[in-house]
């Protein structure tokens, strides 16, 4: 089985034995000190490692570090993007933003290399066609841009990710509030009495608790494509199809490197987590409403990964401005910024105004 034959990679992050996959506890364990390791089992049987947060925080071995390939950087002078390709590959412009302002790049200290990655699913000509579709069904599109070839510019790139995993032990209290109704008396403009209903809120203590996993929580590490329009095409399937980071995965395609460092992701995604879980226990407090929650949330078994995910990019100017297109590589999932044209714009107003005085008009007769 290919989980064995990986096993001899993973070593006891305790005593540093070999440690074993248990099938019953779906994780790799030291046959010695019994501790668990933190990893998965992708689909295929391979085993993707998941490495400790805290662990990895105070410090990082070399073995951690690197693309385990030659490689070559640039960075962009417009965008920021750092992009890592085959050093044969000779770089004009940005994939990112399409800029000729690139220029060599050199770390002092090698990045951490990806844990796992998502393959290609989505072919290429299928993504052309879905991005022409795309483009002919945006509304106030100018007609010059459905007319340009701007698909044969789209090209794939790797996209730096975090993952997160947290286990979570949440103590909340609350005060519930539930709704009466009472009956008022009151006078109207004329002066007579007349009675309306009047919500009340009785507010009551309340307190419980939850557990909570939190399963490969992302959280993007991309200076070359916006946040926004990933999160337009996300998820995408780490829970189920990643693969063992290796370099003939990447091997032709352009990876970009991460410049969102672990600490910063971290402290992301423990922010996110927390708002999670605080609408977890909102969702707990019973009554109609609730006011005054309190919430006591411990974290424990905290690992992470670095991955790198598949996304189709087209960036092309029209006028003065940039736009990009991305298309989730496994999905096919399609998001991205256009230009509008002012003309149709004008006319469709113009004539939602005409449109408009006419019902006028004739309610009028």
């Amino acid at each position: 089985m290919a989980e064995l034959n990986a096993l001899n990679k993973f070593a006891c992050p305790a005593c540093g034995a070999d440690a074993r996959w248990e099938p019953s506890k779906q994780a790799l364990v030291c046959p010695y000190c019994s501790t668990v390791s933190p990893a998965k089992l992708s689909a295929d049987g391979t085993l993707i490692e998941e490495s400790d947060l805290v662990s990895a925080l105070r410090q990082l071995t070399p073995e951690q570090r690197g693309w385990k390939a030659v490689t070559k950087s640039v960075r962009c002078q417009n965008c920021n993007a750092i992009s890592v390709f085959d050093p044969k590959r000779v770089a004009q412009r940005c994939d990112f933003c399409g800029s000729p302002a690139i220029v060599p790049f050199e770390e002092q200290q090698a990045p951490i290399r990806p844990a796992s990655l998502l393959p290609f699913k989505i072919p290429e000509n299928q993504v052309r066609d879905s991005m022409r579709r795309w483009y002919a069904t945006r509304w106030f599109a100018p007609n010059k841009l459905k007319s340009r070839a701007i698909t044969d510019t789209v090209h794939g790139v790797y996209l730096p990710y975090w993952t997160f995993d947290a286990q979570v032990h949440a103590d909340w209290t609350a005060e519930s509030g539930y709704y009466y109704y009472v009956t008022e008396t009151y006078r109207d403009a004329q002066g007579k009495t007349q009675t309306r209903q009047v919500r009340k809120v009785r507010w009551v203590p309340s307190s419980g608790d939850l557990d909570h996993f939190f399963d490969d929580e992302l959280v993007s590490a991309s200076k070359g494509v916006r946040g926004d329009l990933l999160a337009k095409i996300e998820p995408f399937p780490t829970t189920t199809e990643l693969k063992p980071y290796d370099p003939g995965y990447v091997a032709g395609w352009v990876v970009e490197q991460y410049q969102l460092d672990l600490v910063a992701a971290a402290q992301h995604s423990r922010s996110v987590m927390d708002a999670k879980v605080r609408n977890l226990c909102a969702s707990q407090v019973p009554g109609d409403t609730h006011r005054n929650l309190r919430v006591a949330a411990d974290y424990s078994g905290q690992t992470f990964k670095h991955i790198l995910v598949p996304v189709w990019l087209l960036t092309y100017d029209y006028g003065r401005k940039s736009y990009q297109v991305v298309a989730n590589g496994c999905s096919g999932a399609i998001a991205g910024d256009r230009p509008y044209s002012w003309i149709k714009i004008t006319l469709a107003v113009l004539a939602a105004l005409i449109l408009i005085g006419i019902i006028v008009v004739a309610a009028q007769q």
